[in-house]
């Protein structure tokens, strides 16, 4: 399973992932701990936000996005392109991995919405 975290500094947990193009990318595979593989630090145009839903992107080798906030919009797009987009309150990128594969997910309660409701904030997604 590879699973990426929104961090546009590569320290912590951040929001707005449909604007994020920092990714920290996790391989986690059977009872052993996830661990880092690979670090996305993509143009600013090719950002999940917008992008041509025909065109491949590197999100779509993904299947997990773990990110501090996300709009319905998003979370729709990225379910077509067969990713589960989780949104956390943790800020440590090892933790929220950790989390979510113990189904112990620390679930955001704040900033972006990320169900079906409307989007309740100003970025847009």
């Amino acid at each position: 399973m590879r699973i990426a975290v929104t961090s546009q500094n590569f320290k912590s947990v951040t929001g707005h992932a449909g604007r994020a193009h920092r990714f920290i990318v996790f391989e986690a595979q059977g009872v052993e701990p996830a661990r880092e593989v690979d670090r996305l630090d993509l143009d600013e145009t090719i950002t999940i936000h917008g992008f041509d839903p025909r065109a491949a992107h590197p999100l779509d080798r993904m299947d997990v996005l773990i990110t501090a906030g996300a709009g319905a919009g998003l979370i729709r797009r990225l379910a077509a392109r067969g990713v589960l987009v989780v949104a956390t309150d943790e800020s440590d990128p090892v933790r929220a991995v950790e989390a979510y594969l113990s189904g112990h997910m620390k679930l955001a309660t704040g900033g972006c919405s990320y169900g079906e409701a409307e989007h309740s904030c100003t970025c847009q997604d």
